[in-house]
């Protein structure tokens, strides 16, 4: 099973997401809708695996990630990034700044725990996942 953090501000996002996720029975979740609390959440929880929502109030998920990327057992976990901006620039920038996967909003919520559970896999294999939905 793998531990996920989930950062998303919109809540009808987190409960799609949530029930998408259990469906899969893969995944143990723990949700955040802001950076704060991911961060402060983040290395009790000891995530395998972080999908961050890129625009969230206060903070945005690549900020983020670089918070959580200071944080003990966090510095090489893959993190993916969902987003409604998926031009060709901006993903890239995203996975300049260390993604391992980026999924276009909106999303299929049928495709969202295979398209988590390839970006992982590919992570740990060393393979590159090209952009999820773009």
């Amino acid at each position: 099973m793998i531990r996920l953090l989930h950062l998303e501000d919109d809540p009808d996002i987190l409960e799609i997401s949530q029930m998408a996720l259990q469906m899969t029975g893969a995944f143990e979740l723990m949700q955040c809708a802001t950076g704060d609390d991911a961060i402060a959440r983040a290395e009790a929880f000891a995530p395998d695996a972080l999908l961050l929502d890129v625009m969230v109030p206060g903070t945005s998920g690549p900020d983020v990630l670089r918070a959580l990327r200071k944080l003990p057992g966090l510095q090489e976990v893959p993190a993916i990034f969902m987003t409604a901006r998926v031009q060709p620039s901006e993903v890239q920038d995203l996975l300049d700044q260390g993604a391992v996967a980026v999924i276009a909003k909106p999303f299929d919520p049928m495709s969202l725990g295979p398209q988590i559970l390839a970006a992982v896999e590919d992570a740990r294999t060393g393979q590159e996942t090209a952009p999820q939905g773009v």
